[in-house]
């Protein structure tokens, strides 16, 4: 598995502006956790969904494809970052500050 971050930089109210995903080795989504700027989040794992987040029915780009876009800066990140987001979804007072954190 691989774990990524994006900070999609844009003035959608309605779109999230952190995009976490965990992809299995083909780089398809397994599980995402998209975080909007009123702190709301969103997520998918193929069982459950909440905000309209879908887990992509392609496989994702490698990093420096993603960053050729100016609107995204892409990161690795580690499964225990990822993590974190994931068991802390539900918490929208939390995720918000966790992920404006340098990394």
């Amino acid at each position: 598995m691989r774990y990524i971050k994006v900070k999609w930089k844009h003035d959608f109210e309605d779109e999230p502006i952190w995009l976490y995903s965990e992809l299995d080795d083909a780089r398809f989504e397994t599980r995402k956790v998209e975080i909007f700027n009123n702190g709301e989040c969103g997520f998918d794992d193929g069982k459950e969904s909440k905000l309209n987040t879908r887990l992509g029915i392609v496989s994702v780009p490698e990093l420096i494809e993603i960053a050729q876009d100016a609107e995204f800066v892409p990161y690795d990140i580690t499964k225990e970052e990822f993590e974190v987001l994931w068991i802390n979804r539900f918490h929208r007072q939390d995720l918000l500050t966790r992920v404006e954190m340098p990394g």
